[in-house]
């Protein structure tokens, strides 16, 4: 398929990077983001989240840019920045709007903005296009137009990426749609789906996530109780694994930017319009407990095995939302570190993907090198990230004082079969 579209992207993230590399491979896409730093990076050939490689960065024709005007340029703009959460766990809109604001400075007739941004049903045409109306003057439906496409990016997956997804397209009407489907359609070997209507398509990417935060949540539900029934909950899955329709999910920390926090966005929307969701919301109480489920259970354990927990230190690997990723946006894991030091434990966190300076800046957490670790009472393994795996349980139980102590295995990712002598093994 070819168009002849000139196409932006705002916001260089996780989504908007992989999206802006791809339409470069052909001809010159406009890469906008607000972080001066983020853009220099990319100018010299690093992308920090490491989604897309060096290689690709060097090899592709996009212009990446912090001055607005560079927008101008283009006439298809695609919108792909954070739809985040706030303390109340309601919908945060301010980087969308405020990208809004960017575009709706440089809007054009005839240009065509795409939001890739996960919201709640109607908030492109109820939210969006006011403000794009308002600072540019122009008319929706006339002067320009608006689509949307919801992203399906996988941080740290290199096999369903960008281009291998299915992406689902709408536009306000049939010619717009048209356009949305080719231009992605140049790019997506995996083709596109088109949507009956945008909310249609805003709906559609809410639920793909909110489907899989009520499984994940249902697993963590039968992990409270197979716990207390002294069953482990790995062993129970892998025996219901065998029938050919049941459901492979397992439990654990639910963070990240979109399964921990879309949901959030579909019940604000319900209860906005006089629903007040049940399952949704009581699967949400379950995932957001799950931090501090782990951190009581190896304090039960310590005292089980005569260790005074007041004043002890436990050794917590991993601080990223999941294994072999930077991101630390949502992490679950935080909740684990609050609840021990609710205890008067001494914690120490250690983490090869996360970035120190931002694991300070978004948490207060300063992050310690693996040769400072103190020896510790606790070790939690709760992101298994693949150098962890690799090092096994004589890097882990190393970490123990004497080699003697509560290991916590978040993900089970540590073999049973040879856990080290002194080890009292826990695993969701």
């Amino acid at each position: 398929m070819t168009h002849n579209r000139k196409i932006s992207v705002v916001g260089l993230g996780y989504v908007g990077l992989p999206v802006a590399v791809e339409f470069g491979k052909t001809e010159q896409a406009i890469g906008f983001d607000i972080d001066s730093k983020r853009i220099q990076e990319l100018k010299d050939g690093w992308d920090r989240t490491n989604e897309v490689e060096d290689e690709d960065l060097k090899n592709t024709d996009v212009l990446y840019t912090a001055d607005p005007e560079d927008l101008k340029k283009a006439d298809f703009h695609i919108v792909a920045v954070p739809t985040p959460i706030d303390d109340a766990k309601q919908p945060d809109l301010s980087p969308v709007l405020g990208a809004s604001r960017t575009v709706a400075g440089i809007l054009k007739k005839g240009d065509i903005v795409v939001y890739e941004s996960t919201v709640y049903p109607g908030a492109t045409e109820e939210d969006c296009v006011p403000v794009l109306e308002k600072i540019s003057g122009l008319k929706c439906g006339e002067d320009f137009f608006v689509g949307y496409s919801p992203e399906r990016i996988n941080p740290g997956d290199k096999e369903h990426t960008f281009k291998t997804i299915t992406k689902v397209v709408a536009g306000q009407n049939a010619e717009i749609l048209d356009i949305v489907a080719t231009v992605y359609e140049s790019v997506v070997t995996a083709g596109v789906h088109r949507a009956a209507t945008i909310k249609v398509a805003e709906a559609a990417k809410v639920i793909e996530n909110t489907q899989r935060d009520l499984n994940i949540s249902l697993m963590n539900e039968l992990a409270l109780i197979f716990e207390r029934m002294g069953i482990d909950t790995r062993d129970v899955l892998a025996a219901a694994g065998s029938k050919w329709n049941f459901l492979a999910f397992d439990p654990g920390l639910v963070g990240g930017h979109c399964i921990g926090v879309d949901p959030y966005y579909l019940t604000y929307k319900a209860a906005v319009l006089g629903y007040t969701p049940q399952v949704i919301l009581s699967g949400r109480r379950i995932n957001d407990g799950m931090g501090a489920h782990v951190a009581q259970q190896v304090v039960k354990q310590m005292i089980k095995d005569g260790v005074t927990v007041k004043g002890s230190t436990v050794t917590v690997l991993g601080l990223t939302f999941k294994e072999d990723v930077p991101d630390l946006r949502n992490t679950r894991v935080t909740d684990i570190l609050k609840e021990l030091e609710d205890y008067g434990i001494n914690v120490q966190v250690t983490d090869p993907e996360a970035d120190p300076e931002e694991a300070v800046e978004e948490y207060g957490i300063h992050l310690i090198k693996e040769g400072d670790l103190k020896p510790a009472q606790a070790v939690i393994c709760a992101v298994p990230h693949r150098s962890y795996l690799k090092s096994g349980w004589k890097f882990v139980s190393g970490l123990l004082e004497d080699g003697k102590g509560t290991v916590y295995d978040v993900k089970a990712k540590l073999p049973r079969e040879n856990v080290p002598a002194g080890v009292s093994l826990i695993r969701l």
